[in-house]
């Protein structure tokens, strides 16, 4: 649910998300867990195998999946195509700040975190904004 009933937000359409995720080079993991178990360490091991440099994002590991971890969004070398967040909704608007100051093209926030307020920061800056929608599963769906 929106945590600001008063924000309307949308999705972007199908054939937009399928441009964002056919363009991206770059993702980065945020709340990525070191844990295998854990639905963000699958996800970012998928989007590895599917061709994306993955970034994950971690406020203590050192590296997940072989990758080098960051401790937040500032510090990546390059820029992040797109900001995929594991964070409970009312953790991720100074998420979406953040994707917005490394000027992120996408903020997208997994299945089941829907947060009007990050939604509003991530558009009215021009960044584009996907919610309650898991990336992998979007990918399989829409880039067969």
């Amino acid at each position: 649910m929106p945590e600001d009933h008063n924000i309307p937000w949308s999705n972007p359409d199908d054939s937009t998300i399928a441009r964002l995720l056919r363009d991206a080079k770059t993702v980065a993991v945020y709340g990525c867990s070191p844990k295998e178990h854990r639905t963000s360490h699958q996800i970012a091991a998928f989007l590895i195998k599917a061709g994306y440099r993955v970034y994950p994002v971690h406020p203590k590991a050192d590296s997940i999946l072989g990758q080098k971890a960051y401790p937040d969004l500032a510090s990546i070398p390059e820029h992040v195509d797109i900001v995929n967040v594991f964070r409970r909704a009312e953790f991720t608007p100074p998420v979406a700040k953040e994707a917005v100051a490394m000027g992120a093209g996408c903020l997208w926030l997994q299945q089941g975190i829907i947060n009007a307020e990050s939604w509003k920061i991530a558009t009215d800056a021009g960044v584009e904004c996907v919610m309650d929608r898991c990336i992998a599963v979007m990918h399989r769906l829409l880039l067969r």
